[in-house]
């Protein structure tokens, strides 16, 4: 298992950061507080918003995207049900803070990052933190990733005004996805759960992510309606 960072200054503010902003406010699972306990976020930051990284909001990865606010990526990755045996695609790998936070919860994790410049440093990044049960992709994150498919969950860090159709395709007998869905200033997190070829949604609450771009993203659906 990799993520081992000598000398760890941050270990008490990443401790106090999960008591607070996570324990606090209803994450229960022990493998996800674990898990946000264990990857160091500031490694996924510029050096100069370290001492930010344990707050409880986005910051800027640069290319215009962001890494999500811890509450959130422990929420999402909660509602995935996790229990180390999944395999696992994340949809806007960013950083890659969110595909460090899943190596340590699933078997493994297929990532997809359409920003080319971004998926590069977070290989090298975890690579650095010898997460080698990840596997980063650069391309199309809305098209899936169907060579591997399927998968037992999915997890998507950019919203669309709607599911695109390859993240159910691509979920197993039984599989969950959570995703945010919707226009800006009106998204939903939701939990799809696919059964036998059919799927049901749950609303999981308010949320606000950046959009999801691609064949099936949402700036790609407002062109195709003009």
């Amino acid at each position: 298992m990799g993520i081992k960072v000598k000398d760890d200054l941050f270990a008490r503010v990443r401790r106090s950061m999960v008591e607070r902003l996570l324990v606090q406010r209803g994450i229960t699972d022990k493998g996800v507080i674990d898990a946000m306990l264990t990857v160091p976020r500031h490694l996924f930051v510029e050096e100069g918003l370290y001492s930010q990284a344990y707050t409880d909001y986005p910051l800027p990865i640069g290319e215009k995207q962001t890494i999500s606010q811890p509450y959130m990526v422990a929420f999402m990755t909660e509602a995935l049900g996790l229990t180390g045996s999944e395999r696992v695609l994340e949809v806007g790998a960013g950083s890659g803070y969110q595909s460090a936070v899943l190596s340590l919860l699933c078997d493994k994790v297929y990532a997809v990052e359409r920003v080319s410049v971004l998926a590069a440093r977070a290989r090298r990044l975890l690579d650095h933190l010898h997460c080698s049960n990840v596997v980063v992709k650069f391309g199309d994150g809305t098209l899936g990733w169907e060579d591997e498919a399927p998968f037992d969950a999915i997890i998507v860090a950019a919203a669309s005004l709607s599911v695109p159709p390859a993240y159910v395709e691509q979920l197993k007998n039984g599989g969950r996805l959570v995703m945010p869905v919707g226009p800006e200033g009106a998204q939903r997190l939701v939990r799809v759960t696919r059964r036998f070829g059919a799927s049901t949604t749950e609303d999981l609450g308010e949320c606000r992510f950046v959009k999801l771009i691609g064949k099936w993203g949402w700036e790609a659906r407002i062109k195709a309606s003009c």
